[in-house]
């Protein structure tokens, strides 16, 4: 008998913080501060993703913690926070102290603010990799912080035009972000690079997909392609497989719910298509050198160090 289990639910899904997801969600940008939604929340924002916006958070003061999908992240004001869509976070600020802006917009406007809609996209998914940044200086806080300002009374007052001068300041935002990142890599250059259309469309494949389909060729079929010819073209592209890729999130899946969920190891393993335990396991320690159960007892000891 083939044992069904009911399919866990990870992390809540929202459009903006506590809102239900909406996925028609368009041309769309916010920005709010950060104690107008987190002081009614008891300063905590709980782990959970957004399907299709990238947030920006200025911390101007205070700081707190970044949970970031099972990793625990300290941080103090001023720094700024870059999240992707779909990526697990959450925030728990220092009470009463922490004050900044978190800006919110969709894909397609991200894709639009700049003159390469693509490279300005694959910019920005590139900083998100590593999404914590420190100010070099002084000047750039208060620049960052004047354009956000902007952008919330653009926002708020609605006045004429104000779509039009509201992308112009997230496009500007945008810009401080690239070269915040980019002084974090001690380079003075901002060099964008064109998101490949297969890739991406792999990628939202695989997002939807994983759970059930683990064969290479279901992809490449969806994307008329061989197995050998989409990993070839993956790897010129990424410098990984696109093998790799379905892996990785498998693996950021299981992490999710080793950490956000109570359910045990075997469940976890039959909820992601494994065929028992033990084959859970063992991928999950080729991937990672450690077992489901310690990663699970080590992320949990070091979230609750940190309360």
């Amino acid at each position: 008998m083939v044992r069904s289990m009911p399919r866990a639910a990870t992390l809540p899904l929202f459009h903006l913080y506590g809102d239900p997801p909406d996925d028609q969600a368009f041309d769309f940008v916010h920005i709010e501060t950060i104690s107008s939604r987190s002081s009614v929340h008891g300063w905590t924002i709980s782990p959970h993703r957004h399907r299709n916006l990238f947030q920006i958070l200025l911390a101007e003061q205070g700081g707190g913690m970044l949970d970031l999908e099972a990793d625990a992240i300290t941080f103090e004001a001023p720094a700024v926070v870059l999240i992707a869509p779909t990526v697990a976070h959450g925030f728990r600020f220092r009470r009463e102290v922490t004050e900044g802006y978190v800006v919110s917009f969709t894909e397609d406007v991200a894709g639009t603010i700049g003159e390469n809609g693509d490279a300005a996209l694959a910019r920005l998914r590139s900083i998100a990799a590593n999404p914590l940044l420190s100010f070099a200086r002084a000047g750039d806080v208060a620049r960052l912080s004047r354009l956000c300002k902007e952008l919330l009374d653009e926002t708020s007052l609605a006045r004429e035009g104000h779509e039009v001068a509201a992308r112009s300041y997230l496009a500007l935002i945008g810009i401080e972000v690239a070269r915040i990142a980019a002084s974090r890599r001690r380079t003075g250059a901002v060099t964008l690079t064109a998101a490949d259309p297969t890739v991406e469309e792999l990628r939202r494949l695989i997002e939807t997909n994983f759970q059930n389909e683990r064969n290479i060729g279901f992809y490449a079929g969806k994307l008329a392609m061989t197995p050998d010819r989409l990993n070839d073209h993956v790897k010129r592209a990424t410098g990984v497989t696109a093998g790799h890729l379905l892996r990785q999130r498998i693996l950021t899946e299981a992490k999710r719910q080793l950490v956000f969920t109570r359910l045990t190891v075997g469940e976890i393993a039959y909820d992601l298509a494994f065929a028992d335990p033990s084959h859970f396991g063992r991928f999950f320690k080729k991937q990672t050198g450690t077992t489901p159960q310690a990663f699970r007892d080590n992320a949990l000891r070091a979230r609750a160090g940190t309360n």
